[in-house]
């Protein structure tokens, strides 16, 4: 609260001395202009280039800018919780101080490097930000290891997505020289066969390649199997029918290794549909009665089928909006922490927007209580990063200066970053004065 009232004054006196310097200006103007002039030699030297304009920020802008500095200056001894500070900071700092936003997204890239070398995959891509120069996103992609492909395939596509000029040949070279050594990357290849066209020869040639190097531990690369089916989906049709019927019954027979699941059914259905859609009915019938193992795989199509996904808690915002004169906090108590937060957030937006302070308040004393308890456990809690901006967004739409000050009395510094960030989020998206606490 002092800094907004510092910022404020400030702001109030940088302007009062820009009219004193008006006023002297033009004083000083007036009273030459009533003696003649003197003529005076022509200077002998080019004036000075003009120093480049310093975009100001107004005092909402200002307290944005102020929050997420704060929030990347934190440490994150994890280097996946630094990096989704760091994309999250770029995010919303970027239409602000792009030369700021410019250097977060380099750390960030650097950490998505070493994670990616290590074998593990990002949580987030600081490539999806568009602060990344295509010098960096060459070399990044030149330098991610075979090996690792499969860790490194959202940075991948990312990179194609944000500079394909430059990106696209390391890449198809990244690629090829993976499958070569039986690394598949199927999202990161479809995203090149788009950019390509599916009759291009080297879009043929590692389709081929792809279908014949599938990997041979089938259940642990079970959630691929959907990438793999829209894969043979998008290029079986423009293939000569012998290579659609071969990669076919060959993506068939993968798919019968895999444990019955939702992901297999939807595997299942898009393939057999993209066989006959690319060999007509005849030539599907006499692809599988070449190969009864693939036959039986095609005779359990049409089951339902899904991508699956873990069980996410229910927060209803308009059930929250329907009980806002009712009293939860004895039902809230009863609630595991992840879903106590999510849902006395819910409340406390809810109350707060209709203009019960006091009993918004209340409800996220008890959001923020239960977020410590959430990060705590966050070993089990995979969301906990999703909670604490979640919860810390809510109580922003409310009042983003008290928001901000239960963010920063979280226990963990991290959490404390993420909340902060998600503060700075919403208060950039508000229109209005400068954010103030209310009473």
């Amino acid at each position: 609260m002092n800094n907004l009232k510092f910022l404020t004054a400030s702001l109030v006196l940088a302007l009062g001395l820009q009219g004193i310097a008006l006023a002297q200006t033009t004083g000083a103007t007036t009273k030459s202009s009533s003696h003649p002039a003197t003529p005076k030699r022509a200077a002998a030297t080019a004036k000075p280039a003009p120093a480049p304009k310093v975009r100001k920020l107004d005092p909402r802008q200002q307290f944005v800018m102020d929050v997420v500095k704060s929030a990347v200056a934190l440490p994150q001894p994890d280097p996946q919780d630094r990096l989704r500070v760091l994309s999250t900071a770029v995010s919303v700092i970027s239409p602000l101080n792009r030369s700021l936003a410019k250097s977060y997204a380099s750390e960030g890239m650097r950490i998505e490097k070493d994670l990616i070398q290590a074998g593990e995959t990002p949580v987030a891509s600081m490539l999806d930000g568009g602060e990344v120069d295509c010098n960096q996103v060459t070399s990044f992609v030149e330098n991610v290891p075979t090996a690792r492909i499969s860790a490194a395939e959202q940075s991948l596509v990312g990179a194609l997505s944000l500079c394909p000029s430059q990106a696209a040949e390391p890449l198809k070279q990244k690629i090829q020289t993976a499958m070569d050594e039986g690394h598949i990357a199927p999202r990161a290849l479809l995203a090149l066969v788009d950019r390509n066209g599916a009759s291009d020869p080297w879009s043929r040639d590692q389709f081929l390649k792809m279908f014949s190097n599938l990997p041979a531990d089938a259940n642990a690369s079970a959630a691929e199997g959907p990438n793999y089916a829209a894969m043979y989906s998008r290029m079986a049709p423009e293939l000569d029918k012998d290579a659609a019927k071969t990669s076919g019954v060959k993506l068939l027979l993968w798919l019968g290794k895999l444990e019955e699941s939702g992901e297999r059914n939807l595997s299942v259905n898009i393939a057999t549909g993209a066989m006959k859609e690319a060999l007509g009915e005849k030539g599907y019938e006499d692809a599988l009665a070449s190969d009864v193992m693939a036959s039986q795989v095609a005779q359990t199509a049409g089951k339902e089928g899904e991508i699956e996904h873990p069980e996410e808690e229910s927060v209803s915002v308009l059930h929250a909006m329907g009980t806002a004169k009712i009293d939860r906090s004895a039902e809230l108590a009863d609630m595991p922490p992840s879903l106590q937060a999510r849902e006395a957030a819910a409340s406390g937006f809810a109350t707060g927007t209709s203009g019960d302070r006091k009993m918004a308040g209340r409800y996220f004393d008890i959001a923020f209580s239960a977020l410590d308890k959430v990060w705590d456990d966050r070993s089990s809690t995979k969301d906990a990063p999703a909670v604490v901006q979640e919860v810390s967004e809510a109580a922003a739409q409310v009042d983003p200066v008290d928001a901000l000050k239960r963010a920063q009395q979280l226990s963990d510094k991290t959490a404390q970053a993420i909340g902060m960030i998600a503060v700075a989020r919403v208060a950039s998206s508000q229109q209005g004065p400068e954010p103030v606490a209310q009473k």
